[in-house]
């Protein structure tokens, strides 16, 4: 232990350069955005009460019905901030709402299900906690400049769990590690388990990569922008020797195919066109499908180190279709593993609280009309990326690796749910948000041949969809 006091003191001055050397010449988003920095953080890391009670990795659902009355309280008042400062944005969040009507029934149906749940508070409870993830969403696209805003608070958690994760893997194994349910050791880092670890490494990096060939295809960079890109490289190295020795497959290569996205993109714009840039997310997703659901190529998981079982998840997810509670509408939402349920897959399969894979997830809880909800996000949310390429080329590059990256994790691990970064991500990138109307009577807008924005926005009112749709690619 007489190392890791040098080690912590050295963390903390790595973690402090990086904030120092990654200074951008934008304007600072407004105090607002303190909130989702908060919530986003301890979506990245653990529940406030595990820290606390520093409880082992792995067992912070306990108490999976009642949850921690602290970590409650701590949502609970970030929730009600957050809505105050989006009361002074109504006009703003309404048409950001009108616009997103795909996402709008997908919670409604959410909430609904508690008629017929089991746990029916429970399910008003997570519904809440899942709505404050759109609620911290809101306050950062209603930001004047809400890439900036999303990007310096994304940049900034990541400047945080990346390197704390480095130093309470190697140096406090108490928190930083432990073992599987087969007794093999595992390295978590802030995370709760390995898979959670990669997921981290595979978001945040994905965001340094983005930066950081973004600020390097400028052709002269101040003294500043040299500053980040060193910044943004020396974090990019650390997620990379993290996704190495974490051992997630799964994040691992979701953050390879997202990372050739935002490469292709950057260097040729034909990729950043509607048409070649579908046909690469959907060879990616339809490749991905193919090996890991599908069993076609499934010979090909042998070369990363996996069988053809995904580690048993394919049993895992026969036995769970056999239990299924209605195949419409599921047993409620976030409600299948709870109860009488939770108990015997304790006994039959050694503890497990999800189905390690997200649409299976969606299935048990609310039945094929939630897979449908669903399903209806997801195709209006890729419209809405194709539509953003021709308005703000370098957020739509992002949107199209967060996409990738949330549809292809989800074949082996559950995400669609509250407190996940994976889910938070795929709903910034699947959101619609209203431009200014004059766009819509003519005035261009940023396309992928100029990169250019000639307009200032200037209203957040809905464009009509008939003016809307000379933009769709």
């Amino acid at each position: 232990m007489l190392i890791a006091l040098p080690a912590t003191l050295l963390t903390i001055f790595v973690i402090v350069t990086l904030f120092r050397l990654d200074r951008s010449d934008a304007g600072r988003p407004s105090i607002a955005t303190w909130i989702p920095f908060i919530w986003l953080l301890i979506e990245s890391s653990r529940p406030v009460s595990a820290w606390i009670h520093l409880n082992v990795p792995g067992n912070v659902t306990n108490e999976y019905i009642d949850g921690s009355p602290l970590d409650r309280n701590i949502l609970t008042v970030l929730l009600a901030i957050g809505l105050l400062f989006l009361s002074r944005r109504l006009k703003r969040v309404g048409g950001i709402l009108a616009a997103n009507p795909a996402i709008i029934l997908y919670f409604l149906f959410c909430l609904v299900s508690l008629i017929w749940a089991d746990y029916p508070f429970v399910v008003f409870k997570r519904w809440i906690r899942s709505v404050g993830d759109v609620v911290m969403l809101f306050i950062l696209i209603t930001e004047q400049d809400r890439l900036n805003a999303f990007k310096r608070i994304f940049t900034r958690v990541g400047y945080l769990v990346i390197p704390l994760s480095i130093l309470l893997i190697r140096f406090y194994p108490s928190l930083g590690r432990f073992y599987s349910r087969g007794g093999s050791p595992e390295w978590t880092g802030v995370g709760t388990d390995k898979n959670a670890l990669g997921m981290i490494c595979m978001l945040y990096g994905i965001v340094f990569l983005w930066r950081w060939l973004e600020l390097y295809s400028l052709k002269k960079k101040s003294v500043k922008q040299k500053r980040s890109l060193t910044a943004l490289g020396l974090a990019l190295v650390m997620v990379v020797y993290l996704l190495l020795i974490a051992n997630s497959q799964t994040a691992l290569s979701c953050f390879a195919m997202a990372s050739v996205i935002i490469v292709a993109t950057a260097w040729s714009k034909d990729w950043r066109k509607p048409v070649p840039l579908t046909m690469m997310v959907g060879g990616m997703v339809g490749f991905a499908y193919c090996v890991l659901i599908a069993g076609i190529g499934s010979w090909l998981l042998t070369l990363v180190g996996r069988n053809p079982t995904l580690t048993g998840r394919t049993a895992v997810w026969d036995t769970l279709l056999d239990h299924a509670v209605n195949p419409w509408i599921g047993a409620g939402y976030e409600n299948f593993w709870i109860g009488e349920r939770v108990e015997l897959f304790n006994r039959i399969l050694g503890g497990l609280n999800q189905a390690h894979n997200g649409y299976i997830e969606i299935y048990l809880n609310m039945g094929f009309v939630g897979l449908a909800f669903l399903a209806g996000v997801i195709v209006s949310g890729y419209r809405n990326i194709l539509w953003e390429l021709r308005r703000d080329l370098m957020a739509a590059r992002l949107k199209a690796a967060f996409f990738v990256i949330c549809v292809v994790y989800n074949f082996t691990e559950a995400s669609f749910k509250m407190m996940s970064p994976v889910w938070f991500t795929f709903l910034w990138a699947a959101m619609m948000v209203p431009y200014a109307r004059k766009a819509a009577v003519g005035v261009p807008v940023k396309t992928w041949e100029t990169g250019k924005d000639p307009l200032a926005e200037t209203s957040w009112e809905t464009v009509t969809s008939a003016s809307a749709s000379r933009f769709v690619p």
